[in-house]
């Protein structure tokens, strides 16, 4: 049965492993992406995201384990214009045009896109004759995004791909990517904007120190965190006597504005509530909570060493 999963999926990673020097940057990951899901990889600096695309990607081999893309080696996936990459690393000639770097691109795979098709989908089509060197960053970005869509590919792969773009930018980036994906194509991202995440994902997966700790749907990820989170502004805050409110699991202080992290919210709010508070809020816990619950120092380590993964993935 897992045979037959690995055989159909996008993306099958099995035992990766990844050292560099003393340094575990990728230890035991598992991972199985299906056809058309789209899925954010997640984690703090540090917690094997690069180390584990570049894997993915055939751009660094394992120490241990096996990558395979759409069942094949990840190399030939690429050679054969299965895969387009947007990574961190690497760059283009600052001396070449947006459309000359297209260009060189496309000639690469066996079926390409129209150059222009691919300008006009990543929204960089009227800066297409400047040089690289003389755009902006969140341009240089939308060119790089061209590069990775002209090759027409079943699986994209993006490494924080908004860095440096406005918000218009970043918007207009998310517009050309469910675009992309209208078709049923895989999309697999990374990023610290986690609201990209929630607003875009049909699946996160959470990293720290080079394991998954957690892996399903946003609202899976957020139900897995206990508690809601209660905001106001308060006169002369007193963090520690937030922090030994009833019900209260963590305090922070941001000038009048407080933020108090719930196990029972009700009781918090009660207590709170006996000395002058305005502009009260309770929420449930977001994917930002989420995230530096389940993967701070006090989360969990994953399942290497009989730790445990939290888990509510779809099958493949």
């Amino acid at each position: 049965m897992m045979e037959d999963a690995e055989s159909g999926a996008a993306v099958s990673l099995r035992g990766l492993r990844r050292s560099f020097g003393d340094v575990r940057a990728v230890d035991g990951v598992d991972l199985l992406v299906a056809p058309g899901e789209l899925v954010a990889l997640l984690g703090p600096n540090g917690a094997g995201k690069t180390s584990t695309m570049e894997i993915l990607l055939g751009l660094s081999a394992p120490d241990e384990g096996e990558a395979r893309l759409f069942g094949r080696p990840p190399r030939r996936a690429a050679a054969q214009g299965l895969v387009g990459a947007m990574l961190q690393s690497g760059g283009f000639l600052h001396e070449m045009t947006g459309r000359e770097i297209v260009q060189i691109m496309a000639a690469q795979y066996p079926r390409p896109l129209k150059v222009d098709e691919a300008l006009r989908r990543a929204g960089v089509a009227k800066e297409a004759r400047l040089r690289y060197g003389g755009l902006s960053g969140g341009q240089r970005q939308r060119i790089r995004f061209a590069a990775a869509l002209v090759c027409d590919p079943d699986l994209l792969v993006l490494d924080e791909p908004t860095v440096a773009m406005d918000v218009q930018g970043r918007q207009d980036f998310w517009a050309a990517m469910r675009e992309y994906a209208t078709g049923g194509r895989t999309v697999l991202f990374a990023t610290h904007y986690l609201a990209e995440a929630q607003d875009f994902a049909d699946r996160v997966v959470l990293m720290r120190h080079g394991r998954i700790v957690a892996d399903g749907s946003v609202a899976e990820i957020c139900a897995r965190v206990e508690g809601r989170t209660i905001r106001a502004v308060l006169d002369d805050a007193d963090p520690a006597w937030l922090r030994g409110l009833p019900g209260v699991s963590a305090a922070s202080v941001h000038g009048e504005r407080v933020e108090l992290h719930c196990q029972d919210s009700d009781r918090a709010l009660r207590a709170l509530l006996q000395r002058p508070a305005r502009d009260v809020e309770v929420s449930a816990m977001t994917l930002e909570d989420a995230f530096v619950a389940l993967t701070g120092d006090s989360g969990p380590r994953g399942s290497a060493g009989g730790h445990t993964v939290v888990t509510a993935a779809k099958e493949v």
